[in-house]
């Protein structure tokens, strides 16, 4: 126990005896009339009544009480414990007499399209108009936490850019089991190619689990290009790379995963077929 500097200290506790009452602070400070030698043992309390000299001039005050330490508590630290994220399993179906609910089922979507299809917009007002707790996890976002060294793919694809690509999809990926092994759905967005299985839907299903349900933006050419003459910074790609990679998307047409032209729809009406979309899903898990 502190006590107030300046303050007397308490006696020494004898082995076997409380601590006594009516001690003298002289008798712990050096040269403020201590003398050489034991202490003093201290004279018992007086019984009741007793009125003679050394008496105390007021009632006895009880002895401090003894501290018991609190027992430890198993990670006690105020942190609310939360499950450790696994791979998704695919959603379970409902039954035959339910129609599914993909605005209040607990999904993971991976939304793909080219640049300038509207993945961001869509994702982000999806995840805003749902029932149940949702997050939206962009690619794009995550890979530009790195700052110095950044690699930008319109200086050149290299190594360094396949890299940081994949590191940011691992990521994302680690987000996404984290945040649904605890109620949290999740939408990503990622520029996959059909022609790249294994980086890319084989990539996420290796970070998610084979839960995740892909569906594909692909507008019209015209729009993508129109939305990309939009953007600023490094995210603003040249007319040629736009229609290159919007090319590249015309393979997912034939590989049965479902896929929204939204060329003449805006993001509220895009998000409402997302959700159809999704209810079919949910009822039958596409093969991919």
């Amino acid at each position: 126990m502190q006590h107030a500097v300046g303050s007397p200290l308490p006696p020494p506790h004898q082995p076997g005896q409380e601590p006594a009452v009516g001690w003298s602070p002289a008798a712990h400070h050096p040269g403020a009339g201590a003398h050489q030698g034991p202490a003093p043992v201290p004279p018992p309390p007086p019984a009741p009544g007793f009125s003679g000299v050394g008496a105390p001039s007021g009632p006895v005050p009880p002895a401090p009480p003894r501290h018991t330490p609190a027992p430890p508590v198993p990670d006690g630290t105020g942190h609310v414990p939360l499950p450790p994220g696994g791979p998704v399993a695919v959603p379970s179906t409902p039954p035959a007499t339910a129609a599914p609910d993909p605005a209040g089922t607990t999904l993971a979507v991976l939304l793909i399209g080219p640049a300038g299809a509207g993945k961001t917009s869509v994702a982000k007002y999806w995840a805003d108009h749902r029932r149940v707790p949702t997050a939206h996890i962009s690619l794009d976002d995550v890979r530009e936490w790195v700052r110095s060294g950044f690699a930008d793919p319109q200086t050149g694809w290299n190594d360094h850019s396949e890299a940081q690509y994949r590191l940011a999809r691992r990521t994302c990926g680690f987000a996404a089991r984290n945040f649904l092994a605890n109620g949290i759905s999740c939408i990503l967005d990622d520029a996959v190619f059909p022609d790249r299985p294994v980086v890319g839907l084989g990539g996420w299903k290796r970070h998610v689990g084979p839960g995740l349900l892909p569906v594909v933006l692909l507008p019209g050419l015209d729009i993508v290009l129109e939305r990309n003459a939009e953007r600023s910074g490094n995210r603003r790609l040249t007319d040629e790379e736009v229609a290159r990679i919007h090319g590249r998307m015309a393979g997912w047409y034939g590989s049965g995963l479902p896929i929204i032209d939204n060329s003449q729809l805006d993001v509220p009406g895009t998000a409402r077929v997302l959700n159809d979309v999704l209810a079919r899903a949910i009822a039958s898990p596409p093969n991919w």
